[in-house]
């Protein structure tokens, strides 16, 4: 039996934790990015944590909270209150009216495909400079045949991109491919048992979705990246690793280094994860990049694509 967080997201809709509008680093020019809620992956690192699991949560921000308690008159059976809201279940959609300051809602949206088309497309105006629409996530994989669905509508109209993990079905990757226009991969440890440890799955089904693409008339769409996160991805053994990995299937791949970024653990405090990372890490020196980045020209690779 799948564990919960591998199973496909059965409802007819699609579930999104953000659209973040004039985005610049998820792809070439000003985007929309859909970051679609639902992850395979468990990284200990993860920049999205408020996006892994793949139902919609009731969330608490405490800074908006004036404690009148109405939530808890009026959410009798699904909240409780001990110093703060304490949820029971998370059906609260006639509860969250009673909240005078939104203290309490859901961290994500359902989206119709017609709804979400319409709302991105609102930046059309902006995809005519070079931008387009991203998926990203979460996986956006997760939501499997609508994903399919969502990058046919969209490609008649803009530049797509996805960011994926690449851990999905085959079958998928193929049927997405023809409608994407650039396609952003993680390769993020090469060693299978020490990529289990650090994020919770094999990456077997990732290298074969990785080579698929790498080795198909779609391999020029395909930008590799690996997140420089100490302790776990920034080893020089693992960097060499992958790009021989990489310039094996093709010597003429993109590869991206993404630096660790120490502020994406002020996210975890909405979540039920803990974070992985030291707290006193820091990003990467350009000293140490380099360093990185030389092991990447060393073993062939020479299409680096380097940050700012």
């Amino acid at each position: 039996m799948k564990l919960l967080r591998e199973q496909p997201m059965t409802t007819s809709n699609y579930l999104v934790f953000d659209i973040k509008r004039f985005a610049v680093h998820d792809g070439e020019g000003l985007r929309t990015t859909i970051f679609f809620k639902g992850c395979p992956l468990r990284c200990r690192w993860c920049q999205n944590p408020e996006g892994l699991l793949p139902q919609r949560k009731p969330i608490y921000l405490e800074n908006k909270c004036m404690h009148c308690r109405n939530c808890e008159k009026h959410g009798a059976g699904k909240i409780v209150y001990r110093d703060r809201p304490v949820f029971i279940d998370d059906d609260l959609d006639e509860i969250f009216k009673y909240c005078p300051t939104d203290a309490i809602q859901y961290d994500s949206s359902y989206y119709s495909l017609e709804e979400l088309v319409d709302k991105v497309m609102e930046d059309e105006v902006f995809f005519k400079y070079g931008g387009g629409v991203t998926v990203s996530g979460g996986e956006p994989f997760m939501q499997q045949e609508k994903l399919i669905q969502l990058l046919k509508e969209l490609h008649k109209r803009v530049h797509t991109a996805i960011e994926t993990s690449l851990y999905t079905s085959l079958d998928l990757v193929k049927k997405a491919a023809p409608y994407l226009d650039q396609i952003y991969c993680d390769l993020k440890i090469e060693d299978g048992k020490a990529h289990l440890e650090a994020t919770g799955v094999s990456n077997a089904i990732i290298k074969e979705n990785l080579a698929y693409l790498l080795t198909s008339e779609h391999k020029d769409k395909v930008i590799v990246r690996t997140p420089l996160i100490p302790g776990y991805t920034g080893d020089d053994n693992n960097i060499k690793s992958i790009a021989s990995y990489l310039y094996s299937l093709y010597p003429e791949v993109r590869y991206e280094l993404l630096n660790y970024n120490p502020l994406a653990s002020a996210k975890y405090d909405l979540t039920e994860f803990e974070y992985g990372v030291k707290e006193d890490q820091k990003a990467y020196s350009q000293e140490q990049l380099s360093h990185y980045y030389q092991i990447v020209s060393d073993s062939g690779i020479k299409n680096i694509i380097k940050g700012d």
